[in-house]
């Protein structure tokens, strides 16, 4: 059985890292890598206990998708597991992973991810159709929330079933290598959000195969350390999304797109946020996007994309 290298992405993950770290004593694993993006709450610290991990310090935050590529650069086996700090996986996940992508039958099956649980058992809905500039409306809008096919997350199906799906999310992002260095790795463009999906669109193209494995399971807290930042998240998520509508809609749709992530959503959460009387989240949101319109002119003029 051909083994398993591990990147995992480290930005002020705290204790986290090390449970996540713990979780994994499977033979499959070939090497394990961590990739610290300069944190400041000394986590990566806690990894001089594990004397089989490499471990590399960036001088500065890399982002999610360059430092993933830093990884795999040290990586040498035939796959990929690109795992997030905040999830840890459970005895036998790896060897059923495995053995799905290494069967004959699953060839032509570039990346699969498994059932997401956290704390409380509840299944995160880890699947996602690829985004549509509609579907960026009916977010703009809140009407993916009464009408959640209209959306992308999938969150009107339970996730209680292996099936092909479009992406899963990069929580738990298994890769044949060949096909990871075929694509060249992830976008480094996207700083963090959409790079899973942008790089599984690309492998779509390319005719390869996204899998979720309903019968093989992994924890996942969810948020991660972006919820220490919840603004600055929002941020980077409206800007990864004009990007990837940018890259992959025609014209229409990305002035669609804009017209729904820069106009309508803005009011559309202010409004959702008044109605809770969550005056935080309301600050957060314009915070938000104060930084995307101060980014804006940077990207058009200058072509800045971060």
């Amino acid at each position: 059985m051909k083994k398993i290298d591990i990147v995992v992405v480290n930005w002020n993950s705290g204790s986290q890292l090390k449970l996540c770290l713990d979780s994994l004593s499977s033979t499959v694993i070939e090497k394990k890598i961590v990739i610290d993006n300069f944190s400041s709450d000394d986590s990566a610290k806690l990894i001089a206990d594990f004397h089989s991990v490499t471990l590399i310090l960036s001088c500065t935050n890399l982002g999610f998708g360059k430092a993933c590529n830093l990884g795999a650069e040290h990586a040498q086996g035939e796959f990929l597991l690109f795992l997030n700090p905040d999830a840890a996986v459970y005895p036998g996940t790896l060897e059923k992973s495995l053995a799905f992508m290494q069967d004959p039958r699953n060839a032509d099956v570039g990346i699969c991810g498994v059932r997401l649980k956290d704390e409380t058992g509840h299944v995160a809905r880890s699947c996602a159709r690829f985004p549509s500039p509609w579907g960026f409306v009916a977010h703009a809008l809140g009407l993916d929330r009464l009408f959640p096919r209209l959306g992308h997350s999938m969150a009107e199906w339970p996730h209680d079933s292996t099936r092909d799906v479009d992406q899963v999310i990069g929580a738990f992002f298994l890769v044949r290598r060949s096909v990871f260095d075929a694509l060249g790795g992830f976008d480094e463009r996207f700083f963090v959000y959409f790079e899973e999906v942008d790089f599984s669109r690309r492998a779509r193209q390319a005719g390869w195969r996204s899998v979720y494995l309903a019968d093989v399971q992994a924890f996942h807290a969810g948020g991660g350390t972006s919820n220490q930042v919840k603004a600055r998240r929002l941020f980077y998520s409206l800007r990864s999304r004009l990007l990837y509508a940018h890259k992959h809609f025609g014209a229409a749709g990305f002035a669609l797109t804009c017209t729904a992530t820069l106009l309508l959503e803005p009011l559309s959460r202010t409004a959702l946020a008044l109605g809770r009387r969550s005056w935080t989240t309301c600050k957060e949101t314009w915070f938000a996007y104060a930084m995307l319109w101060r980014w804006l002119p940077q990207w058009v003029f200058k072509g800045a994309t971060r």
